[in-house]
């Protein structure tokens, strides 16, 4: 056998390096000149964009980076950062990255499980970051909002806590989490049962598409108004603002957390549960929910003690761990806790999960390997999510317990939850997957609905333009 001598691969591998980055280094300066050339007349302009020639360059890239796993120095960065200021920037965006071929992320919030919202495999790419469009309008009157797409669902919980005591939104717990991607993906919260996901009470939005047009609803058609609101958002162009439904909430909810271990009969507990709807944000007093628990779920033995009275906005801060915080840290975007390396995984279970099946899951967490994990069940059908943090032991064990769930929840097609991003569940290749290949992964998030994303996708973005790892494909 040939054997290739040290110093020439060395010089090869140096040369196609060379020409990497050369290669690179002539779409970047074309890249800045079109932008350039789109918005001739904005000296505001050039200071929103960002290149690894920045010195602030990578604190602009980290600054929402939520997950460590995508902060490695083998992760791909992107060429430009584009932090806009204006649509006008993103449109000139938009143009110049089709004019030269470089791949295109939106980031919101910065909380896509699989950071595809800033990373991309494909090189070279820009992130267009919407920090900046975080413009939130309040409609007491029509108990309705305007939000663009860079607040967080915190900053809008406060501004309508601003203007009213009697409505809320429903949407996540989690205040850091932006509104582009946290409404596009369904965006579940504890009111859900009541009123429906974030993406149902979108009534409205704005949305930039691939030829640079801005929308709303009526230009952009119900098609497209429907694929965006629970579709993913990031596959049919660039969304800018959401106009949503406000919910009625009473001046005084009730809030509870009831803890029960195995030893205290948590498997019957569990299990019941899955037959009972019962929440724990209750839009009532006290003196209501009591006599309504012992009623109907007994067997959990909720008492007056456990329960606590407060205001919607204050709930909001106690499901976010944050009792005891002035109102306004739900305006930080940045998180209370340090960020970490995790790895997500979701199903849905269609069926209750028998007292056996629960005594094995409880097992197989007990001698999970690991030091750290969370395992929810969030009732909109028995909504099970799997997360860990580390790393190669934890990928390991979240992987091997994922398929020991396996007989628990849906099948043909296995569901998972878009927002819960995984890519596990399968890539498309580079370039344009077919319909065929996506479908591994896109009919365990959208089921029948996928085919007929595709059809909206193609419509809308047919050269495929708005693409990433698990982005909707073309037929």
């Amino acid at each position: 056998m040939k054997t290739i001598n040290p110093l020439l691969l060395s010089i090869l591998i140096s040369l196609l390096s060379s020409i990497s980055w050369a290669t690179s280094a002539h779409i970047h300066e074309n890249f800045l000149q079109c932008l350039s050339h789109q918005v001739p007349n904005s000296n505001s302009f050039s200071k929103v964009i960002f290149t690894p020639h920045n010195s602030s360059y990578a604190s602009i890239l980290q600054s929402f980076i939520r997950n460590l796993r995508f902060t490695t120095p083998v992760t791909p960065k992107p060429l430009v950062i584009v932090t806009p200021l204006q649509e006008a920037h993103i449109q000139a965006a938009i143009y110049c990255a089709k004019e030269h071929g470089m791949n295109f992320r939106v980031r919101s919030g910065g909380h896509d499980y699989e950071g595809l919202s800033y990373v991309s495999y494909e090189v070279p790419f820009v992130i267009v970051d919407l920090v900046h469009f975080q413009s939130i309008t309040i409609d007491v009157e029509n108990s309705t909002a305007w939000v663009q797409v860079g607040a967080t669902i915190g900053q809008l919980y406060y501004r309508i806590a601003e203007k009213s005591k009697t409505l809320g939104f429903s949407a996540g717990v989690c205040p850091t989490v932006g509104v582009g991607g946290h409404f596009s993906g369904g965006g579940y919260g504890m009111m859900s049962r009541k009123y429906g996901i974030a993406a149902d009470n979108i009534i409205d939005a704005r949305l930039i598409d691939v030829n640079g047009r801005i929308h709303d609803r009526k230009s952009m058609g119900e098609d497209l108004f429907w694929a965006i609101r629970g579709g993913g958002g990031a596959s049919f162009g660039v969304i800018l603002a959401w106009h949503i439904k406000l919910v009625p909430v009473p001046k005084i909810v009730t809030v509870f957390t009831v803890n029960r271990t195995l030893e205290q009969n948590a498997t019957k507990l569990v299990h019941r549960w899955q037959y009972a709807s019962f929440v724990s944000l209750f839009l009532g007093g006290v003196d209501t929910l009591v006599p309504l628990m012992q009623e109907s779920f007994p067997e959990l033995g909720l008492v007056r003690d456990d329960c606590i009275e407060m205001s919607w906005i204050d709930s909001i801060l106690y499901f976010a761990d944050l009792s005891g915080e002035p109102l306004d840290v739900l305006l930080n975007r940045n998180p209370s806790v340090a960020d970490y390396y995790f790895k997500g995984k979701s199903d849905y279970a269609t069926e209750p999960i028998s007292e056996e099946g629960l005594d094995r899951i409880w097992k197989e967490l007990i001698a999970a390997p690991i030091e750290t994990f969370e395992f929810l069940f969030s009732p909109f059908g028995g909504r099970i999510k799997k997360g860990s943090s580390a790393f190669n032991r934890h990928m390991t064990w979240i992987r091997r317990f994922y398929n020991f769930m396996a007989p628990f929840v849906s099948m043909s097609p296995r569901s998972a939850y878009l927002n819960y991003r995984d890519l596990d569940l399968g890539v498309n290749n580079k370039g344009n997957t077919s319909y065929a290949q996506a479908s591994i992964w896109g009919l365990k998030y959208f089921g029948v609905n996928f085919e007929r994303l595709a059809h909206v996708k193609t419509m809308v973005d047919p050269g495929n333009f708005f693409k990433n790892e698990q982005s909707i494909p073309i037929l």
